[in-house]
């Protein structure tokens, strides 16, 4: 009966000890010293991050009416424009609502902003709104050097990021790459709208006669001068790569990396686009 009692009694001291003890850790998780949380599902891993949705939403709706005016699918644009304003959170997206690195050229009246860039005094431009600069986005493509990307399907993402940079877009061989990762790790693709026959043709005319009219005015050669070829190293991960060796490889921090790529964790992946400097 003793040995009974004495067990019962050492059952319930156990028992009390541990819930104690997990008491405890919960109150050191609360004050985040113990308990790992779980990302929630709002949150995504890797290179996704909240800014580029938030980007995104914020924009899709310019890049589709300047997808259905001209051509360009909307896909890509939002591609550029994550790509050249690190999700707007460049200084020239931030200060200027330029989101596509547009300078000022002999003809710009509007308010101006100057940077480093290929000098160390560049002028870009300033807009009113961030979606001017999309706008102007399209007039900068809308000339000779880029006219058969113009003949491209809506929905021919792959064809543009290629024609891109066939036509001297950017200076980065795998700039295409880049462009087409965002776009299908971001699903940017559903916003791009297949065209009729008839209504590609029709675009087609109105698209030839604004570039037609631009070289009358001499606008193209005049675009030559207010955007620079894009221009940055991209990293593409391999085995073994950790986001501190590859700050080493190049002389950056990183810091600079994850803010550049708006990656909001070390972890990484082999084959993943990393944008290191513009």
């Amino acid at each position: 009966m003793r040995a009974s009692v004495y067990l019962l009694l050492l059952c319930v001291f156990f028992v009390s000890c541990k819930t104690k003890q997990v008491g405890v850790q919960r109150g050191q998780g609360q004050r985040g010293s113990t308990v790992i949380n779980t990302p929630s599902p709002s949150r995504t891993q890797g290179a996704t991050s909240m800014s580029g949705w938030n980007y995104i939403e914020r924009y899709k709706d310019i890049a589709i009416r300047e997808m259905n005016l001209y051509g360009i699918p909307a896909s890509i644009k939002l591609a550029q424009a994550l790509l050249e304003s690190g999700n707007g959170n460049s200084m020239l997206a931030r200060e200027a609502n330029n989101h596509f690195g547009i300078k000022c050229g002999p003809n710009w009246t509007g308010k101006r902003i100057f940077k480093s860039d290929d000098n160390p005094n560049d002028c870009f431009r300033v807009y009113d709104h961030p979606e001017d600069s999309f706008k102007d986005h399209s007039q900068f493509l809308l000339r000779k050097r880029y006219e058969k990307l113009f003949s491209l399907r809506t929905d021919d993402y792959r064809g543009w990021a290629y024609g891109l940079k066939e036509a001297g877009y950017a200076t980065n061989p795998r700039y295409p790459e880049l462009l087409i990762d965002l776009i299908e790790r971001y699903q940017l693709y559903k916003y791009d709208r297949p065209e009729s026959h008839t209504e590609k043709v029709a675009r087609e005319v109105k698209v030839e006669s604004v570039i037609e009219q631009k070289i009358e005015k001499g606008e193209s050669v005049q675009a030559e001068k207010i955007k620079s070829p894009v221009k940055m190293i991209i990293h593409e991960v391999v085995a073994g790569n950790t986001l501190y060796s590859i700050s080493k490889q190049y002389g950056v921090t990183v810091e600079q990396i994850k803010q550049l790529n708006n990656l909001t964790s070390d972890n990484l992946h082999v084959g993943q686009l990393l944008v290191i400097s513009k």
